[in-house]
């Protein structure tokens, strides 16, 4: 049994995969597996994920979806697989390793020194000690975001779309992904505002008691991002739906 499942959710990414830093840390921790989640992609995903699962079947495998379903459906997908792995962490990340692997360790390392934490999400906080690196554009844009999430969710979060979350694998999360999510994008801000509604009258207060950002050590814009700007418009559009869904009484 491994210690933590990770989904990589993969849609054309073929020259993206860098298949050699997966590789590695598969090779050097035993105690981490991955869920390859190829979403449909046309291109040379499905093989390159095969022929790198090939390296530790026994720790990775590749979950084929027949088209192309949206990177929310794929994760929610790949975390249903992973919560039957009978790990005790899971958890989702970027396939192009914007954030190194190496961040797990520590993510996992805070939910297994507090009982009480559910979930902890990388953070791309700017901070001496840390290499994050983001297009000014991006960065700005991203805050303008950040902020309308944290104060539609009424929580202080500070970065609710980095791709690198890690949980327990809890019956409380694993309700999280049964249903479909109605946001297209940014479905990280629907697992939030489900857990609040799942946790009760006073679900901020004790969001705020289960969920840790952890500020990463390193971040790298890596180019080929599928992030547009017209995305940031379809996320209004999500933002109004999770709202209505979950947060008014």
């Amino acid at each position: 049994m491994t210690d933590a499942t990770i989904v990589v959710p993969c849609y054309n990414e073929a020259d993206r995969l860098p298949a050699e830093e997966f590789g590695e840390f598969i090779a050097g921790h035993s105690e981490i597996g991955f869920i390859f989640v190829d979403d449909g992609s046309g291109d040379a995903t499905g093989e390159r994920l095969r022929a790198l699962a090939g390296l530790c079947p026994e720790r990775c495998t590749v979950f084929t979806l027949p088209e192309n379903a949206g990177k929310a459906e794929a994760v929610r997908q790949g975390m249903g697989q992973a919560f039957e792995t009978g790990a005790t962490y899971v958890g989702y990340w970027d396939a192009d390793l914007s954030t190194p692997l190496g961040e797990i360790i520590p993510m996992r390392d805070l939910l297994g020194a507090d009982a009480e934490l559910e979930m902890v999400f990388g953070s791309r906080v700017r901070l001496l000690g840390r290499a994050i690196h983001r297009h000014a554009l991006r960065h700005y844009l991203g805050r303008v975001f950040a902020t309308v999430a944290s104060l539609m969710l009424g929580l202080p979060v500070y970065d609710t779309q980095c791709g690198a979350k890690l949980m327990r694998a809890s019956p409380a999360v694993r309700e999280l992904f049964v249903e479909p999510f109605v946001a297209k994008w940014i479905f990280d801000v629907e697992v939030i505002a489900r857990l609040i509604r799942s946790l009760g009258p006073d679900g901020r207060q004790r969001a705020q008691e289960v969920i840790s950002e952890y500020p990463l050590r390193a971040w790298r814009d890596v180019g080929g991002s599928k992030l547009r700007l017209s995305d940031f418009a379809r996320a209004a559009g999500d933002m109004v739906k999770i709202h209505r869904r979950y947060l008014t009484a």
